[in-house]
């Protein structure tokens, strides 16, 4: 099965991308390692990773090995600290007070890190070092910042993405596979939250990768991890509230994708889902979009009362306050505040979410600054 051809529509050509992309970042990559002269690329598919965790330099050039892991602010191209101060991304472990204790724990952790990643080039140790890099990914905050760019780690990825694609329809997906590809979308979203990766990860297209598995409506629990775990990876890009983010994921039709989800997931995916929607319009660009059509509108009102009826039987505080503030947002357009006022959902009105309204001092205030907003 061709995975471009999963889903339909704008989505089709998802697979396309990721080879596209992979095939220029390889290509790059090899450029940049036919510099250097020391292991063979053949032997060792990542020369930067294993000069790191040998603690040497090798005979590769400071320009090579530089291209290979990008400039870090403070330490340029050409003045790299050796390879025992060095924590993941390039960045210097090194405090001048530090003991020496500490100092190797962080190196040893750090080894432990770059060794991980080596395995990825391994068929038969990439899961474990997948799960194994996903459960340290608290480890070291630049570890986003290593991954993009060491020499095929994020290609690996790419890989593990796409080769469930086929198992996404008919429905065929195991807990086993769900859990390694949830592992790699873990580590792509420590990529998308490093602040000198998150804009080269969206101009790559990479987010599109994830709408596939988005659109999958089975309720078995492997697909709502992947939901779920997709989700964190477009979360963690929106919540810096930068346009052209938003920009993004409203010209690439995301937002059907997140209303579905709003409509039908399980609450952790309705909470993470509206979370982004909420993101989407206090944008200027994302509020136009949602209220410039009067029937894409009407649509998005009417899931943000079906949420708020399906929490009748499950109250979540959290997901209330999210659709709340969704409500309080869009109130700022007349057309949607007119239609609010007649179709609101009753249950934010009367005694149905009465003990969250009485525990939550935020969710009171949200709810008074709605209803003042709708008189």
């Amino acid at each position: 099965m061709n995975p471009g051809n999963v889903v339909g529509g704008p989505h089709s050509t998802s697979g396309l991308v990721a080879q596209n992309y992979m095939y220029a970042q390889q290509q790059q990559q090899q450029n940049a390692m036919s510099q250097s002269k020391g292991i063979d690329a053949a032997n060792y598919q990542n020369q930067a990773l294993y000069a790191r965790i040998s603690g040497q330099t090798m005979n590769a050039s400071p320009a090579a090995i530089a291209g290979i892991y990008g400039s870090v602010a403070g330490n340029p191209a050409g003045s790299m600290a050796p390879a025992s101060a060095l924590g993941a991304g390039g960045v210097s472990n090194a405090h001048p007070n530090a003991n020496g204790g500490g100092q190797t724990v962080v190196n040893a952790e750090n080894e432990t890190l770059y060794q991980l990643m080596i395995e990825l080039f391994s068929a038969t140790n990439r899961e474990q070092a997948l799960a194994e890099l996903s459960q340290r990914r608290d480890q070291n905050p630049d570890l986003g910042l290593a991954l993009w760019n060491a020499y095929g780690v994020m290609t690996i990825l790419y890989q593990e993405i796409i080769a469930i694609y086929p198992l996404l329809n008919p429905p065929a997906l195991t807990m086993p596979v769900s859990n390694r590809a949830c592992n790699s979308l873990a580590l792509l979203q420590l990529v998308a939250t490093h602040e000198h990766t998150r804009m080269q990860l969206l101009k790559a297209n990479v987010p599109q990768l994830l709408y596939p598995f988005l659109s999958t409506t089975s309720k078995a629990k492997q697909y709502d991890n992947l939901r779920l775990t997709s989700l964190g990876v477009i979360g963690a890009l929106v919540k810096y509230d930068n346009h052209e983010v938003i920009s993004f994921f409203v010209t690439t039709e995301f937002l059907p994708l997140c209303l579905k989800i709003m409509d039908i997931g399980s609450e952790l995916c309705k909470v993470v889902a509206t979370f982004i929607f909420q993101k989407i319009i206090i944008d200027d660009g994302g509020f136009h979009y949602v209220t410039s059509h009067p029937k894409r509108l009407h649509t998005v009102l009417v899931i943000l009362n079906n949420v708020i009826n399906q929490m009748v039987a499950a109250p979540s505080g959290r997901l209330l306050k999210s659709v709340t503030k969704c409500l309080i947002r869009l109130a700022d357009n007349p057309k949607a505040k007119d239609e609010m006022r007649e179709g609101i959902s009753e249950h934010l009105r009367d005694s149905t979410f009465a003990q969250i309204f009485a525990e939550d001092v935020s969710y009171r205030r949200l709810i008074y600054q709605l209803m003042i907003k709708l008189t």
